[in-house]
């Protein structure tokens, strides 16, 4: 990273920017508890005059993933706006659904963590146990802290082997969890199109999600608008692809990254960010 800049904290970038879209886990918590400074950081932000959109690749609905933040302590009222993936494709499929005419509910096999339904909840879906029934495979959330990938595979074979389209909902690869970092949906989305199955994603860094946030956002001017996060692959790659700045955070995923495994993200994602911190702090 030659040419990046590193400020003391995000109260440098004040001047800089109007509008933050800031990733959730592993840049504002780790999944159970807030980084050191964070929620202080998004409070003096925001008092700073800023907008602030929480851009997350979860796969559950915005107003479950809001809830979160304030059981972990962080203040009401220090965002704007919160976008999850799972947002995102529950209002593609709310759309897609309703230009169907007649016939039976699609039967869906939902994979999510903790048994939650909000990435189906009002949708006209039957949601199945087994692949073997399945119109569509919903991929919102990895339980890969309790079962290995072959659980996974078992599951989706027999979707895969009738080519049943599989939603990811969550790109992430890696996820953080009590036990530590383990497969996330993403990667099980990945085993899926090994099978030869196809895979429709949503999230970072794929388009869709940056022109939604950007919309809810009122189209501020992109060189006013900074993407922070710590995943080269989906952060700092996606809000480049979206034409946006980017500030890459030195936690989550990044710190525990070898220098070696940062420089082969950077050169295989073709990313390099604007901006680095060590961690989310004012």
């Amino acid at each position: 990273m030659h040419n990046v800049r590193i400020p003391r904290g995000i109260q440098d970038l004040v001047d800089v920017f109007d509008c933050f879209i800031v990733d959730q886990f592993g840049v504002l918590h780790d999944g159970t508890r807030p980084y050191p400074g964070a929620v202080d950081a998004l409070v003096m932000l925001k008092q700073a005059g800023k907008t602030i959109l929480v851009l997350s690749n979860s796969g559950r609905r915005s107003a479950p993933n809001e809830q979160r933040l304030l059981r972990l302590g962080f203040q009401n009222g220090s965002w704007d706006y919160f976008l999850s993936s799972g947002e995102v494709a529950w209002k593609r499929l709310e759309g897609k659904l309703k230009e169907r005419v007649g016939g039976e509910p699609l039967k869906c096999l939902l994979m999510a963590r903790e048994g939650d339904r909000s990435a189906v909840e009002g949708l006209p879906l039957e949601i199945v146990d087994s692949g073997a029934d399945a119109d569509i495979v919903l991929l919102s959330g990895s339980m890969g802290d309790r079962f290995d990938m072959d659980h996974y595979r078992r599951l989706l074979e027999p979707a895969a082997a009738r080519n049943v389209t599989c939603l990811c909902t969550n790109p992430d690869k890696i996820m953080l969890t009590e036990v530590g970092p383990r497969f996330g949906a993403g990667r099980i989305a990945e085993v899926y199109a090994e099978m030869g199955a196809p895979v429709t994603w949503i999230g970072k860094p794929f388009p869709e999600i940056y022109e939604v946030a950007v919309e809810m956002l009122g189209r501020p001017l992109a060189a006013r608008t900074a993407c922070v996060g710590d995943s080269i692959e989906h952060d700092i790659a996606g809000g480049q692809r979206a034409g946006l700045p980017t500030v890459l955070v030195g936690t989550g995923i990044l710190g525990m990254l070898t220098g070696a495994e940062k420089a082969e993200l950077l050169r295989q994602h073709g990313a390099e960010p604007d901006y680095f911190l060590p961690a989310f702090v004012w």
